[in-house]
């Protein structure tokens, strides 16, 4: 199973990249000031450049209406709605990402740092659905990012050194016949689970994270993606997006640009299988992700007691 063994090097760079890109950022970036800190620096240079605005801006007793006149309504302090900058214990990055999940309804967060998670929601209150423009146009963003085509790159390689597609040969022109293969069968699954049938069926193609409970109830969730999804108009349908999709993609693949030799149906049965499969390892990762990061933030915020050398106190 080519595409199997493709995948699998992917999921497998994924889960080391994991183990070492924790403690690794975290000795990278020792010493460097954190988000909490910047915002908090921030805010310390406001104040200090301009100080008379704390004085104007503390509550004074409004003058006196005039004969039949209606007292002015001078308080601020209750907005219309709540921020996502207000929410305690969030980081100065997470709040921005909050922000930008309201505003878009998609998120700018990468897992590991590095792999595209644009369609992965962490807060779904207030998230507004998305248009067709911005279910096409989310999926193209990841499909040109610089870590689809590295990771492709990867993949590639090792089919190449395993010489797992003979048809292809060697050479510069079978890494490249690689190559376009491997990009195209992600491309053709992106689009069409992602892009093509949400919009025609009208369902949600983000993935919505639990965020709470025991690992078995989240496992869970993240297993019945598969086959249960969002409406655009926010109920729940069976995931035909998900499931033809990648059946769809399957066919198209291997009777469309694939070797003559994979051309049957039991090969596009095991395809059909074998996405399905990664796609929902790609949920687990998207569904545990945000707490590995939030262990790092943690890790990274939390800093010792400094301790000051004192002089000893004179007898």
């Amino acid at each position: 199973m080519k595409k199997l063994a493709r995948k699998t090097v992917i999921l497998s760079a994924c889960v080391a990249t994991m183990a070492f890109a924790i403690p690794s950022r975290s000795m990278a970036r020792e010493g460097q000031p954190s988000d909490q800190q910047q915002e908090q620096q921030s805010q310390n240079q406001q104040n200090q450049q301009n100080p008379q605005q704390q004085n104007q801006s503390s509550p004074q007793q409004p003058p006196a209406p005039a004969a039949g006149q209606e007292p002015a309504n001078t308080d601020a302090s209750h907005p219309a709605s709540t921020s996502g900058q207000n929410q305690p214990g969030l980081t100065f990055k997470e709040k921005q990402n909050i922000e930008h999940e309201k505003e878009t309804g998609t998120s700018k967060d990468r897992v590991l740092w590095m792999m595209p998670n644009f369609l992965t929601i962490e807060n779904a209150d207030q998230v507004p659905p998305l248009t067709t423009e911005q279910k096409f146009a989310t999926v193209g963003r990841g499909l040109i990012d610089p870590w689809e085509f590295g990771i492709m790159a990867v993949g590639a390689g090792i089919e190449q050194a395993s010489n797992s597609i003979p048809e292809y040969g060697q050479g510069f022109q079978g890494y490249a016949k690689r190559y376009a293969t491997a990009y195209a069968d992600n491309a053709v699954e992106n689009v069409i689970a992602s892009a093509v049938l949400p919009s025609l069926l009208h369902q949600d193609p983000r993935y919505y994270q639990l965020g709470h409970g025991g690992f078995a109830k989240r496992t869970l969730h993240a297993f019945s993606r598969l086959f249960i999804t969002r409406t655009d108009s926010g109920g729940e349908q069976f995931n035909y997006s998900e499931v033809l999709g990648a059946g769809m993609a399957a066919a198209i693949s291997d009777y469309g640009y694939h070797p003559q030799g994979d051309r049957s149906f039991g090969n596009v049965a095991g395809v059909w299988g074998t996405q399905m499969g990664w796609d929902l390892s790609m949920y687990m990762l998207k569904e545990f992700w945000p707490d590995l990061r939030r262990l790092h933030e943690h890790h990274h915020h939390t800093e010792p007691t400094p301790q000051t050398d004192q002089p000893p106190p004179i007898q």
